[in-house]
């Protein structure tokens, strides 16, 4: 067998791995450069006078964490905080 006829199949995985490489070096994925760390963000929502525990912090890939806490008097608590500020959208 010559060279070609393993060049062609490489050639054709590599070309259709292409867009599945792009989809994963979407900017929103992660947060901004200028964006605050995420352990500042939790002590801004650590530090209000009805918090009891924090449940989940996720990146959403519209450009905001998603954060859901419980208060004091066991409240669910859902907040969409940007990422830059760390205030509630």
């Amino acid at each position: 067998m010559n060279n070609r006829s393993f060049l062609a199949p490489f050639l054709a995985a590599l070309f259709a791995s292409t867009p599945l490489l792009a989809q994963t070096t979407n900017e929103s994925a992660v947060p901004p450069e200028t964006a605050m760390k995420a352990s500042a963000i939790i002590a801004k929502i650590e530090d209000r006078a009805d918090f009891r525990y924090l449940d989940e912090l996720d990146w959403d890939d519209e450009g905001y964490y998603q954060i859901i806490y419980y208060t004091k008097d066991k409240a669910k608590v859902e907040m969409r905080i940007n990422p830059v500020t760390g205030d509630p959208l």
